[in-house]
């Protein structure tokens, strides 16, 4: 890449796909400057180090997710909005494994508080507004889905649940099955 394309945004963009073709925890701002052929402190101007570039990795992994579930769920509700939410994540984890990863990293108080955190979570919360829960168990709800569907993919992209029959994606439907149902069938809490 030429220096006069250096900006914040093809910074951000070049350090997401050296993140899924190399790896999010192996990402440096010298690799990154290389792939750019500038040196190191070129980049400065246009991130601060190295916690901040992961941290807008992991915006950028949320709008780019949030455009996605955005799509997927639109027009749909019930089991077929919870599954595609849920095949928007696993798509998107698939596709991009170092952005994915990043998704699965604490968020910084910025990047809870940014815009495409609150776009994720007000697609999450619509969609789950459909199954009718109670207002005060959508946290309750948000939680269990989303361990559900992190804790699965972690497992496949691990490798460690593809060694039996049936098929993965048997288990992963199975598994929508059983959210579906918990969220039609959600008991009244305390909060």
């Amino acid at each position: 890449m030429a220096r006069a394309h250096l900006s914040t945004a093809a910074v951000i963009a070049a350090a997401a796909e050296l993140a899924d073709r190399d790896g999010f925890d192996t990402l440096s701002l010298s690799a990154l400057a290389r792939g750019f052929g500038v040196q190191t402190a070129s980049l400065y101007s246009h991130i601060r180090d190295r916690p901040a570039l992961l941290e807008l990795i992991h915006q950028l992994a949320l709008a780019e997710l949030a455009d996605r579930i955005a799509l997927a769920i639109g027009g749909r509700s019930g089991r077929d909005a919870l599954a595609a939410l849920a095949d928007a994540h696993r798509d998107y984890a698939r596709r991009y494994p170092g952005r994915w990863t990043a998704l699965q990293r604490p968020a910084t108080e910025g990047t809870v508080r940014s815009e495409p955190a609150a776009r994720v979570a007000d697609l999450t919360l619509a969609m789950l507004r459909g199954y009718a829960l109670p207002e005060a168990e959508l946290v309750h709800a948000t939680r269990l889905l989303a361990a559900t569907i992190n804790g699965f993919l972690a497992l496949e992209a691990n490798g460690s649940i593809a060694h039996r029959a049936p098929a993965v994606d048997t288990s992963w439907q199975r598994a929508l099955d059983v959210l579906d149902s918990a969220f039609r069938s959600w008991p009244e809490g305390d909060s």
